[in-house]
This record gives C-alpha cells, structure tokens and sequence, in this order.
C-alpha cells in the first residue's frame, strides 16, 4: 500500500471528541435566532414586500392595491374598501367625526341595497344599527373582523395564484433596490451637506 495514502486509525476517544464537537455546532445552529435569521434572510427578503398572509400584504400599500386590482376582477373589490374605512373608523375620536362618519360607512356599505353592501348576516347589520345612536371607535369591529374572514379564506388563496400576485413578487426585488440606492442617495447627499456647512478650523 502506498504510505501517503495510509491512515492512522482513530481510538474511541477520538471519536467521541469529534462526534460531541459536531454535536455541539449543530445544536448551537439549530438554537441560535442569529444563525437561522442568517439562513432565512434571502428568503425573507424576496417575500418582504408581499409576505404570505393576508395580515402582511394588507401592512404594505404595494400589496393592497395589487390585492384590490384581484378583487375587482372578482367583482368584490367593496370587502377591501369596507375594511379599510373601517380601520381608519378605528382611528377618530371626535364623537362628531365619529357619527358622519359611522353614517356614511353604513349607507355605503351596510345598507341593504347600498353602492357597495358588504356580505353580512342579519344579526351582524341590526347590531350595527343599534350602535348608531351612539357610535364609537368599535362600532363596526366585529363586522370588519367577518369581511376579513371572508377574504382571508375565500379571496386571498386565490390571489397567491393570481397574476397580480406574481407581478407584486416580481416587483419585489426592485422595489428592495430602489429602497437601497435611495438610502444610499440620502446618505451621500447628507455627507456633502455637512462637507459642505463645515468652515475650516483656524489654529
């Protein structure tokens, strides 16, 4: 046998030393945030944009409006427009502000036979009715809550198949892009600014 290719065998002790330091690297991977955010961060980064929930695509303007331009191909585009006036419903607090605007939201979309009625039960409406009187931030919760059920299991399984969701994913990796050559313009112009505003120090 030639001699460079002889190997010294290696004793139990060995052995185990290595198998434990392998043991012990694998583990502190497994259990370190740092290495799987490491590992996860190019996927992450491509979905940043658009995510994988109704919840993340709703969080970014990007996302609701590719998600409206779906709906209103599917002629339901009023449960997006409903949820949304209901989140900035949730916002006021003027009790005046509160009472145009919780009209104006059930004559669009609650009213029977209204522009844009929303699919909701009777018990749902006659709730919304009696709130009314005396309207506040959480009067139209629990039907905003049935219309985003109604999207999240029926609409948006749909949409992630849809050309509207590929040309969002396509998108993403330019819109991580130009997010970056602005930060990097921002950096650089405020750089030439404090170059620029500095005086020279006299001694």
């Amino acid at each position: 046998m030639n001699r460079f290719c002889k190997t010294t065998p290696l004793d139990l002790e060995d052995t185990n030393r290595i198998h434990n330091a392998w043991k012990s690297k694998i583990h502190n991977l497994i259990h370190s945030p740092l290495a799987w955010r490491k590992l996860n961060r190019q996927s992450t980064n491509e979905t940043s944009l658009l995510g994988e929930s109704l919840e993340m695509v709703l969080s970014q303007k990007c996302g609701r409006t590719a998600f409206r331009d779906f709906l209103k191909s599917e002629f339901c585009e009023e449960n997006l427009d409903f949820w949304l006036a209901c989140q900035e419903f949730k916002t006021l607090d003027s009790p005046q502000e509160l009472t145009r605007r919780a009209a104006r939201i059930y004559e669009e979309f609650i009213r029977a036979e209204s522009p844009k009625q929303v699919n909701l039960d009777f018990h749902t409406r006659d709730i919304i009715s009696q709130n009314l009187q005396h309207p506040s931030p959480s009067c139209f919760v629990a039907a905003q809550k049935k219309i985003y059920s109604l999207m999240e299991n029926g609409s948006f399984p749909r949409f992630i198949q849809s050309e509207q969701y590929k040309v969002l994913f396509d998108a993403a990796p330019k819109q991580r892009e130009l997010r970056k050559h602005r930060k990097a313009l921002k950096i650089r112009n405020t750089g030439d600014r404090i170059q620029h505003d500095s005086k020279p120090i006299s001694l």
